[in-house]
C-alpha cells in the first residue's frame, strides 16, 4: 500500500512515478502538547461551541504535525484508550466531547495552508478555519472552496461531511475539491500508519478518499492534511487549480414581519421558495450563481429573515436578484420587498454574511441542537402548516428557534453521480435545518422538545423523519441529531445510517473494515463494521 507522505496527483489526476518530496511547509510547532485536568486551560479545552457536550478525558493531546498525531495514536493504541478526535469544534452531538472519551487528539493547532508545488494542490491542514482558508486562498492565489458561512468552522469535518455554502450551486460541495488526503489509521495489529488517498482510480487507496468525501468524521482514522484541486482542474498553475468567487456579489438581507404575514401568506411564500428551488435545481440553471437562505424563526425574533447572494459579474445579475425576490412573495398580498441590495468584494462578503445574522453566531456558553432535511420537492401546505403552528406557539418562546431554508444544494452538487464520492445527496433541491440554540442547562427540556415538535410534525408521514423518496432525501450528517438513533422519535422504520448516506452506507462500511478493522475509531454515530 502507499504509505508515502504525498498523494500522487497530478493534473486531472494523472498519476506520478514514485514519491514526490514532501511538501514545504513553515516551521513546524514543538511536538505535542499534553494538557491534564490539573491545567487552568482543560476544562475549555473539553467542551466545544456547543455546552451541551463536555467531555472527562485524562488528557488533551494538541498536536502540531502529523508526526505528532501518529505518536498520539499509536500510544493510545497501546494503552487501550478511547481516543476522539477535535478540528474546529463545532459538532451538534458528542463525536468530540464524549463522557467515554479518554484521549481527545485536538488538531487545531494544525492549521497551514500552502500551495504544494509536487502535487499542484493546496496543503491544507486540518486545524484550519474556514474564515482563515478564504483568506489566505483568496488573497495569495484568488481561489476559494464552496464552503460555509460561519468562519469558525474548521475544515476537517466541514469538507469529509461534504461541506456546503453560498457558492455550492456554482462549485459543488467541498468535498468534490478533495484531491487526496493524508491520514492517520491504525490497522489489524494495532499498528498505527500514516497514508495518504487521492482522487486517482488507480490509487490502491482510493477506497478510502472516497469514503473522506462525505463519509463524516471521526470514522476512518485522523486526517492531518488534505489537498485541494478541482476534479476538471488543468494546468499547473495554483489560480487554475480550484474555483475563482466572483470579484463582487450582490448581497441583499432583509426582514418581513409576521405581522404582514398572515397563515395563507406564510404558506404561499414557503410554498414559493421550494417551487423556486426546485425549478431551478439544475447545473444548467441560469440561477447557480444565486443563493438564498430563509430565515424562519419563533414570533419572539417578529418576523421572518431573507439572505441572497449572487455573482455581480454574472449579465443581468441585479435584475436575476430581483426577478427571484419577486418570485418569493408573488401571491402573498406583500409587494416585492425593498430590500438593500449592497455590491460587496468577495472576501468582504463572507465577513459581512458569516457576522451579521444571528442565526450564525454563537454564544460561549451556547447550547444547541439541530435536525436537518434534504428536500427535492416543496413542502406540502400541510407541512408548511405544521411549522407556522410551532413558530406561532404562545407556549415557549425563544428567539434563536429557527428553521432555516438554505438554497445551498441543487446546480453543480447535482452534476455528480450519488455514489460518485459517500456524499450522496445529489438530487436534491434544497436543505431546511431545524435549529435552537439557548444558554441554560436548566432549559433543555423545553427547547429539545420544541425542536422534536416541529420536526416530528413536519415530517409525520414518513414516521417523524425525512426519508429517502420522492419528495425528501434524508439528512445531513455535519449536523448530527442524536435523536435520529431512537425509535421514540424516528419512527420511519429507515435506518439512521441510510438517512445520512442513502445507498452508499454499505460501502462505506467495507471500507471502515478494512482501514479501521479493530473500529478504534468510533463515536455515538459512526459508521458500523459490517456484520
Amino acid at each position: 500500500m502507499n504509505e508515502s507522505h504525498g498523494p500522487q496527483i497530478l493534473d486531472g489526476g494523472e498519476a506520478v512515478d514514485g514519491d514526490a518530496p514532501p511538501s514545504a511547509s513553515p516551521i513546524p510547532l514543538d511536538g505535542t502538547v499534553t494538557v491534564t485536568p490539573g491545567s487552568p486551560r482543560f476544562k475549555e479545552l473539553t467542551v466545544g461551541n456547543n455546552q451541551r457536550w463536555v467531555a472527562a478525558p485524562e488528557s488533551v493531546q494538541i498536536a502540531g504535525d502529523a508526526d505528532d498525531v501518529l505518536r498520539i495514536v499509536q500510544k493510545a493504541v497501546r494503552g487501550g484508550k478511547r481516543v476522539s478526535v477535535r478540528g474546529g469544534g463545532h459538532c451538534y452531538a458528542d463525536f468530540v466531547y464524549s463522557t467515554s472519551t479518554e484521549v481527545i487528539i485536538d488538531t487545531s493547532a494544525m492549521n497551514r495552508i500552502s500551495w504544494d508545488p509536487a502535487y499542484h494542490a493546496f496543503a491544507v491542514e486540518p486545524g484550519a478555519e474556514l474564515g482563515r482558508v478564504y483568506e489566505v486562498l483568496y488573497r495569495r492565489w484568488g481561489v476559494t472552496v464552496p464552503g460555509g458561512v460561519c468562519p469558525f468552522v474548521g475544515i476537517a469535518g466541514h469538507a469529509t461531511g461534504g461541506g456546503y455554502g453560498l457558492l455550492s450551486r456554482r462549485f459543488g460541495v467541498v468535498a468534490d475539491h478533495i484531491a487526496a488526503v493524508e491520514m492517520v489509521v491504525v490497522d489489524s495489529r494495532g499498528r498505527a500508519r500514516l497514508v495518504t488517498a487521492s482522487r486517482r482510480p488507480s490509487d490502491p487507496n482510493h477506497d478510502l478518499w472516497w469514503a473522506v468525501c462525505g463519509g463524516g468524521g471521526g470514522n476512518f482514522g485522523v486526517i492531518t492534511k488534505y489537498w485541494f484541486r478541482s476534479a476538471d482542474a488543468a494546468g499547473t498553475s495554483p489560480r487554475e487549480a480550484l474555483p475563482n468567487p466572483p470579484s463582487q456579489v450582490v448581497v441583499s438581507a432583509g426582514f418581513i414581519p409576521y405581522a404582514r404575514l398572515p397563515q395563507d401568506a406564510f404558506r404561499t411564500l414557503i410554498g414559493n421558495f421550494g417551487a423556486w428551488q426546485t425549478a431551478n435545481a439544475s447545473p444548467a440553471s441560469p440561477y447557480t450563481s444565486l443563493s438564498g437562505i430563509v430565515f424562519v424563526p419563533h414570533r419572539a425574533a417578529g418576523g421572518l429573515g431573507l439572505v441572497t447572494q449572487i455573482d455581480a459579474t454574472v449579465p443581468g445579475a441585479t435584475t436575476l436578484l430581483d426577478d427571484y425576490l419577486t418570485a418569493l412573495v408573488r401571491g402573498t398580498g406583500i409587494q416585492t420587498p425593498t430590500l438593500p441590495h449592497r455590491t460587496l468584494n468577495w472576501l468582504a462578503s463572507t465577513r459581512y454574511i458569516g457576522t451579521s445574522q444571528p442565526a450564525l453566531m454563537t454564544d460561549p456558553s451556547e447550547r444547541s441542537a439541530v435536525k436537518s432535511a434534504y428536500m427535492r420537492q416543496p413542502f406540502t401546505p400541510r407541512q408548511i402548516d405544521a411549522i407556522y403552528e410551532n413558530i406561532m406557539r404562545t407556549d415557549y418562546a425563544n428567539m434563536s428557534a429557527t428553521v432555516q431554508l438554505t438554497g445551498v444544494a441543487g446546480g453543480k452538487v447535482n452534476a455528480v453521480a450519488a455514489d460518485a464520492t459517500a456524499y450522496s445527496h445529489r438530487n436534491a433541491t434544497y436543505l431546511a435545518l431545524f435549529e435552537n440554540f439557548w444558554v441554560p442547562e436548566s432549559e433543555d427540556a423545553q427547547h429539545i422538545g420544541w425542536l422534536r415538535d416541529i420536526f416530528g410534525q413536519v415530517f409525520a408521514d414518513t414516521g417523524g423523519y425525512p426519508t429517502p423518496g420522492a419528495q425528501t432525501d434524508g439528512c445531513y450528517i455535519n449536523s448530527p441529531d442524536p435523536d435520529i438513533l431512537d425509535p421514540a422519535y424516528n419512527k420511519s422504520g429507515v435506518p439512521w445510517s441510510t438517512l445520512y448516506y442513502g445507498g452508499n452506507y454499505p460501502r462505506l462500511q467495507r471500507v471502515k473494515a478494512k482501514w479501521d478493522p479493530t473500529d478504534f475509531f468510533r463515536h455515538s454515530q459512526s459508521i458500523a463494521l459490517p456484520r
